[in-house]
């Protein structure tokens, strides 16, 4: 039984993981409208690179960057010297706080799914959205501190 809650749990947290990429567009949509985004576009919830590199994201990095997710964000790319980085900067801004936003809807619907199905599925669904909405947050979170390093 708990296999079965851990298969369905995990397919289910890929699922609404993939859907709550449109939930935080539309949410980092409302969001750029207010005062507080400009808190939200320099927001770090990791600051250096040793806790970056205990995670991971340099292999999550190697993935978007060889895999079919490099087609994804295709604003999101430095092709030669005249490319504007506040621009690139921007774009990653918004994608970092869309994958926040989903990544903070698929939690209140995993928390959900741990009560009124079962613990395992709930937790298990947030594998999916670890893998698809935070690390793709982390990810962007660097890369914008390397822009702003180029930027100063």
């Amino acid at each position: 039984m708990e296999t079965k809650h851990f298969i369905l749990g995990f397919t289910f947290g890929i699922s609404i993981s993939v859907i709550s990429w449109i939930v935080g567009m539309i949410v980092n949509g409302l969001l750029v409208k207010t005062n507080y985004y400009k808190k939200l576009s320099n927001f770090n919830f990791i600051s250096g690179k040793n806790l970056n590199g205990l995670i991971g994201i340099q292999y999550f990095k190697w993935i978007v960057k060889n895999t079919f997710f490099k087609f994804f964000n295709q604003q999101i790319k430095v092709e030669n010297k005249k490319t504007d980085l506040l621009e690139i900067r921007h774009q990653m801004t918004q994608a970092e706080i869309s994958h926040l936003a989903g990544f903070v809807f698929v939690i209140l619907f995993a928390v959900y799914k741990s009560f009124t199905v079962n613990l395992t599925f709930g937790l298990t669904m947030m594998i999916g959205n670890i893998f698809l909405n935070l690390y793709p947050s982390l990810l962007q979170q660097e890369n914008k501190r390397r822009i702003d390093k180029l930027i100063k």
